[in-house]
């Protein structure tokens, strides 16, 4: 019996984090005990296994699993999220594995697979086809989540198969020690050939469904996502987008806020024609992209981070998928005709 949170929930959302500082009248007490009973509805089991994956420090070092806390201590903690209660029924579903060990899988997501059960979500998840994955090879494994990509975006995904490797990748996205890097198809041409883009996400006001950019910082969350461009198309641009933080939706948002918003887009207003002439044939040509990728074009390329157990570097890359391709073969020729037209 397990729940998953719904969706637009951030990846943050997976893990907590906690700071205390310790009163002056504390006694010496083992620091499991002391955060038992500091924080809520954290077991000592959560506990011992964020000490083992170096998770918690104390005055900025790690602390070791018998170390007695002391008066006007700092202690920082992060914890991977529990799942929550609700029957989930494993489902036999094809996925792309392109890699596991005994602590992590690594999965190629096709676009339109949700990740997690969530309102409105309760089958046909990657959750649900991993549960019977794991029931087919009579494994105690499980899948634990440690980020998201959304429905329709395409790419690779990493997700722990205990709570230890769980707990450290947690930490590991905490910090930003993860090298996230995407490519999307975006409206418009722009203008500098590399950028970050900096605002805080939060829940849109007029739609709950989507996230908006507040650029005053008064609302939301502080999200930083930094971009270069691969190759230039005239009315639209490819780019390569690495995550600094993991928002809800961070790409998706932040592009739309400096006026260019991923192509078909239907959210976040991409799925208009947003540049280009008026000419019926240029027009016929974006809808005949529009049903070539039926998304957003946005696919999560490579991933890099630590092992969470053997604490080796691994980096992962894929190809961009079926759909995304024959959009961008459609774009090479659209431009390269355009161009000997004008040439003529």
């Amino acid at each position: 019996m397990i729940d998953f949170p719904e969706p637009l929930q951030e990846e943050t959302d997976l893990y907590e984090h906690h700071r205390v500082v310790v009163d002056k009248g504390q006694s010496l007490l083992r620091i499991d005990k002391f955060l038992i009973g500091r924080l809520e509805n954290v077991t000592r089991n959560r506990v011992q296994i964020a000490l083992r994956a170096g998770n918690i420090l104390v005055n900025g070092k790690n602390a070791k699993p018998n170390y007695k806390v002391k008066p006007n201590d700092i202690i920082t903690i992060v914890l991977a999220q529990p799942p929550r209660e609700f029957e989930l029924i494993p489902e036999n579903i094809p996925f792309n594995q392109v890699y596991e060990d005994d602590d992590i899988i690594i999965i190629n997501k096709n676009a339109g697979m949700v990740v997690h059960p969530g309102y409105g979500n309760f089958t046909g998840t990657l959750v649900n086809a991993l549960l019977y994955y794991f029931q087919e090879k009579d494994s105690k494994d499980y899948p634990y989540l440690v980020h998201r990509i959304d429905k329709d975006t395409s790419g690779l995904l990493i997700v722990a198969k205990n709570e230890f490797a769980q707990t450290s990748l947690a930490n590991a996205f905490f910090k930003h020690d993860v090298d996230r890097r995407y490519i999307a198809l975006v409206w418009g041409d722009i203008a500098d050939d590399e950028g970050t883009i900096e605002g805080n996400i939060g829940r849109s006001a007029k739609d709950r469904r989507v996230m908006y950019v507040y650029k005053n910082g008064e609302h939301g969350k502080p999200a930083i996502t930094h971009y270069k461009v691969i190759k230039r198309f005239g009315y639209v641009t490819l780019i390569e987008c690495k995550l600094e933080t993991g928002r809800t939706h961070q790409i998706r948002a932040h592009l739309r806020f400096i006026g260019h918003p991923l192509f078909n887009d239907e959210k976040y207003g991409g799925n208009q024609i947003l540049k280009g002439t008026t000419f019926s044939k240029y027009k016929q040509f974006i809808q005949n992209c529009f049903s070539t990728i039926n998304r957003q074009a946005l696919h999560a390329k490579s991933i890099g981070f630590s092992h969470p157990v053997t604490n080796k570097y691994m980096f992962f890359d894929s190809p961009l998928p079926d759909d995304m391709a024959a959009v961008l073969e459609k774009w090479e020729r659209y431009t390269h005709n355009d161009r000997k037209i004008n040439q003529v």
